[in-house]
């Protein structure tokens, strides 16, 4: 279990990942953190992968902090996984929503129209992947629309 103030980075691929996909990035991810280092320090990392589609990277920086260039060791992993498996994982208006214990994606405007047509509704969970630390993330990722903040980007007033 990591500290629940240890540093959370969230990053959502456009789509699911498949099983052999999955099987690799895991391997990625697992090596990646097992040497990640700030200024020569080893960082207590740790990774999860969610609902196929949510690479997670947490680091407990009671022992040691990221900077910014292990910080940027990270993103630089992250884009090469993107060219790796051709997804998407630093597109900020793909939205993701839960439908019948499923996640989907779509783009922002996918995503308005279906709040229009009601199929995504103030109940709907969301993922609020701007959660920065752990407790944030087990308590505050997956929220309803109505306390999310894509209910003031998308105007929840408006859908009621």
């Amino acid at each position: 279990m990591m500290n629940l103030q240890s540093r959370v980075w969230i990053y959502q691929s456009n789509r699911a990942l498949r099983n052999e996909e999955l099987i690799l990035i895991k391997e990625r991810l697992s090596s990646f953190i097992s040497s990640w280092t700030a200024h020569n320090q080893a960082l207590k990392a740790a990774f999860e992968i969610r609902y196929d589609r949510f690479l997670v990277l947490i680091v407990d920086e009671t022992q040691a902090g990221a900077s910014g260039c292990s910080i940027d060791k990270s993103v630089h992993l992250m884009k090469d996984i993107e060219q790796q498996f051709h997804i998407n994982l630093f597109d900020r208006l793909n939205m993701a929503w839960k439908m019948d214990e499923q996640v989907h994606s779509s783009s922002k405007e996918d995503f308005e129209e279906l709040l229009k047509q009601g199929k995504i509704s103030s109940e709907t969970i969301v993922f609020n992947n701007l959660v920065s630390d752990y407790e944030q993330y087990l308590h505050h990722w997956e929220i309803p629309f109505k306390d999310s903040w894509h209910a003031k980007v998308f105007k929840l007033e408006s859908i009621l």
